[in-house]
């Protein structure tokens, strides 16, 4: 059987290991650490006095990559930098990480595939599942709990902002009726039959709902500005920044601030446009299609 640290495929990889330029004896934070995919490829060029730190709420996958981590370790023997994990939201990187420390910044905001292709997770309605949807499973309003205790406007609202869903009310007018929901299939159901489908649209229609659900769960935009704030303290002067965004709310959070930070003499941007998967990765992993990475140098 094929195990989910197998199927995993980090999106950008080669783009985002040369725009932090990981210089062997540095300090390297991944925000975002997933199963170790960007990571592993960060601790392989560290050398002996080198410091990988890394971060994820999910407990599940901090574990798995601890082990990938282990292995690669092991492998390097003698050679093999310090490793840092942290089971924490990365909003909370300035009470792990000292000021001026850090060499190398990254942040992939992207749901895992471990959270995605595992139907108890909540997160895809492609396997009929519980509506959990949270990383960290144990804090927080589960997605259940908010479609079940939200008002309708509640959900109008959430839908509208963090889904860009036009046609919010009426999916949140139709969950209200079709309480209670228990499961994603049923969830995507409700919202199918409560939204026609529009010229030209290329998604499927709760796409949109189960994402505003998500970043509402588990409060991602703020966990995104948060590290925005924290990170021109910690880098060190020529430092790199490297985000990797998924849909326009994260883009447009990393584009503002790097954008204010230039004006302000913090950043030099090193993406005047954000950078894509090539061909070849969109036919490998056709998940990469919505990636976008941004990276900045700090002055």
């Amino acid at each position: 059987m094929t195990k989910t640290s197998d199927r995993h495929v980090p999106v950008l990889y080669r783009e985002a290991i040369d725009f932090l330029r990981v210089r062997a004896g540095g300090t390297y934070v991944d925000c975002t650490l997933g199963l170790a995919g960007h990571a592993e490829g960060i601790f392989r060029l560290l050398g002996t006095q080198g410091h990988l730190i890394g971060f994820d709420r999910d407990a599940e996958a901090l574990e798995l990559a601890r082990i990938r981590l282990a292995g690669v370790s092991s492998e390097l023997g003698d050679q093999a930098p310090k490793v840092t994990l942290v089971d924490e939201a990365f909003s909370s990187i300035a009470r792990h990480v000292k000021p001026a420390s850090v060499d190398g910044l990254l942040a992939d905001f992207g749901v895992s595939s471990l959270q995605f292709d595992e139907a108890r997770r909540g997160f895809s309605f492609q396997a009929d599942g519980p509506l959990e949807m949270r990383m960290d499973t144990r804090r927080g309003p589960t997605a259940e709990q908010v479609v079940n205790e939200a008002d309708e406007r509640e959900l109008a609202d959430l839908i509208y902002e963090y889904g860009e869903e036009r046609r919010s009310r009426r999916i949140a007018r139709a969950i209200v009726r079709g309480r209670p929901i228990n499961s994603t299939g049923q969830l995507a159901r409700i919202v199918t039959s409560a939204a026609p489908t529009m010229k030209q649209e290329h998604i499927h229609l709760a796409t949109r709902t189960f994402q505003a659900l998500r970043i509402y769960v588990n409060q991602e935009l703020d966990e995104i500005k948060a590290l925005f704030e924290a990170a021109p303290r910690l880098l060190k002067p020529s430092a790199r920044l490297v985000v990797i965004s998924f849909h326009s709310l994260e883009d447009r959070i990393a584009k503002d601030n790097l954008r204010e930070g230039a004006q302000k003499g913090i950043w030099e941007i090193l993406t005047r446009k954000p950078v894509t998967a090539a061909e070849e990765e969109l036919e490998r992993n056709p998940r990469s299609r919505s990636a976008k990475l941004r990276a900045a140098e700090r002055l």
